[in-house]
């Protein structure tokens, strides 16, 4: 038996840090090899890292919401040992051969994340390794409010912890001056302030806090400027209803992004400035060929961009499968990471929801995004006739350090006209004509 250390690894990509989102164990527990250790987020997804070793956790560096460089040391385990029966932080051999002590290190894990535990002669992290005086349900409710008794003087009889001392506790944390500490797996940390009112702390971390560094930086570093066009969707909508009743069954069902990245990919050729990455550390606009299209996903997570890579080259039923594909894995979490990262204009969609119009922030470094906003049916006027169309808005913004609003007009406008005349989306233009 002896002791094993694991350090961040590299995942990838030229990660040099990485935060830790959530841990899976606590000081004490067994675990398995392979068994879920932490997530750790990364600037394009949320990675499980398995535990490389079979034994029982002896430290635990970092908490939730802190980044940490790779190479960093997060657990420290005493390997081929397995939790002590009786709770007290100790450690029993596992004198038999390799398959039992997984058994056993299995059987010991709980079940499901607890709090985290109260200092033990194991965890180094406590100012004291005695037990704190408290009734059952002081330590419950401690443990719900992420604070730790050990750094508590009780002012009951014999230094005993009351309800009184934890709204104290809880008070000085809104204020600023507490030191409580969130239970393993918990981003929310209700607090009772004085005056009784209950105001709730959510630590803002994982996807979620990537996410805001992402917009502020979007914000901060680029000179936004939106345009909003109004599109008569009434003979693509015609053509995709009749699409998807006469392939019901035999093909993927079409929405209205298939169409729209088509439309895309067909206009960017002669507005090839849109397709494009700003480096405005080094002043250079880099123009690409071909068109890897951000696809913002909302997941139970927050926002995440897949990438539909080389979106000229699909067909309308290819790019609505790999789309069903690439929002499917955001949204259950298993996103690969090469499906992360590298797109050169985004699309964005509120569905449902889509508004009349609102303004989508640019998915940096990018310089272009288009968002759809909802179909809607509304009277108008077409050749002196009022007929009911179907209408949809596209809300688009622009970084206008290189794009005028010139050439963003005109770029709308050309996507416009072929989601408006949709057989131009399959027909292959003739250079001109013959001599």
């Amino acid at each position: 038996m002896g002791r094993q250390v694991f350090k961040l690894p590299d995942v990838g990509e030229g990660t040099t840090e990485a935060e830790i989102t959530k841990w899976h164990v606590k000081v004490g527990d067994a675990i398995a090899e392979d068994a879920p250790l932490v997530d750790i987020a990364t600037d394009k997804a949320v990675v499980e890292i398995p535990s490389p070793f079979t034994g029982v956790i002896v430290s635990i560096h970092g908490k939730e919401g802190d980044s940490v460089p790779v190479g960093t040391e997060l657990v420290v385990y005493e390997a081929g040992a397995v939790a002590d029966p009786a709770g007290a932080g100790a450690v029993a051999t596992v004198a038999s051969k390799p398959d039992a002590m997984v058994a056993a290190a299995a059987a010991a894990a709980p079940s499901a994340p607890s709090a985290p535990p109260l200092a033990t002669a194991t965890d180094s992290a406590g100012p004291s390794t005695e037990k704190p005086f408290a009734s059952p349900a002081v330590r419950r409710r401690a443990r719900e409010l992420g604070l730790q008794l050990q750094d508590m003087r009780g002012t009951g009889p014999g230094g005993r912890i009351m309800h009184d001392d934890l709204d104290s506790a809880s008070a000085e944390v809104v204020s600023g001056g507490g030191t409580a500490r969130p239970g393993q797996g918990a981003g929310k940390v209700p607090i009772r302030a004085a005056g009784g009112e209950e105001v709730e702390e959510i630590k803002v971390i994982g996807i979620r806090r990537k996410i805001a560094e992402q917009m502020q930086a979007a914000k901060r570093r680029i000179p936004h400027f939106s345009y909003v066009e109004e599109v008569d969707m009434t003979a693509l909508q015609s053509l995709r209803s009749h699409l998807n009743e006469k392939h019901a069954g035999s093909r993927p069902r079409l929405s209205l992004l298939p169409f729209v990245v088509r439309a895309l990919s067909r206009a960017l050729p002669e507005h090839a400035g849109l397709n494009a990455r700003y480096d405005d550390d080094n002043g250079i606009l880099r123009r690409y060929r071909s068109v890897h299209a951000g696809i913002a996903t909302q997941t139970p997570g927050g926002l995440i961009v897949p990438v539909l890579r080389n979106a000229q080259a699909l067909g309308l039923w290819d790019c609505a499968t790999e789309i069903a594909r690439l929002a499917d894995k955001a949204r259950t979490g298993k996103i690969a990471r090469e499906d992360l990262g590298g797109s050169t204009i985004t699309i964005t969609s509120l569905g449902p929801m889509g508004g009349v119009a609102f303004t989508p922030i640019i998915n940096y470094p990018e310089v272009a995004i288009l968002g759809i906003n909802k179909l809607i049916e509304r009277p108008v006027v077409v050749q002196g006739r009022i007929e009911v169309r179907t209408l949809m808005n596209l809300s688009s913004s622009f970084d206008h350090r290189v794009v005028d609003g010139w050439d963003a007009a005109a770029f709308i406008q050309a996507i416009r006209q072929l989601l408006e005349q949709p057989a131009m989306l399959f027909i292959d233009e003739v250079a001109g004509p013959s001599s």
